[in-house]
């Protein structure tokens, strides 16, 4: 995978890709340094790049995925508001260039497993 994304609508695919592939690396990879990423309607919150990456993993062992579905992405220079069905995001885009995820909250219903309704 690319080691970063030019805009934040990449920055939602290249963490839809990672999501498929099983990918915790390429997932951390897509977060800056400190970054929150908040699951489910219990608000599980992982801080930084190792629990992200064991967040994502406890995602996949429960067959959940992930779909990038921006509907709205508001930008104010280097910092941009994703909005998505189930999904809040805000990124920002780092001296090297390359969009991260700064705060991502997941809903449950956005990363539906195969068996959920």
């Amino acid at each position: 995978m690319r080691s970063g994304a030019h805009t934040p609508e990449e920055l939602e695919t290249l963490f839809e890709d990672a999501f498929v592939v099983r990918d915790r690396h390429a997932v951390a990879g897509l977060f800056e340094e400190g970054a929150v990423l908040v699951t489910g309607a219990t608000a599980r919150e992982a801080r930084g790049g190792r629990e992200i990456a064991r967040r994502t993993a406890e995602l996949w062992a429960r067959d959940r995925t992930y779909l990038a579905a921006p509907r709205r992405v508001l930008q104010a220079r280097d910092t941009a508001l994703v909005v998505a069905r189930s999904a809040i995001s805000v990124v920002r885009r780092g001296g090297d260039g390359a969009w991260r995820y700064a705060i991502a909250l997941l809903e449950d219903d956005h990363t539906k497993g195969r068996d959920d309704t």
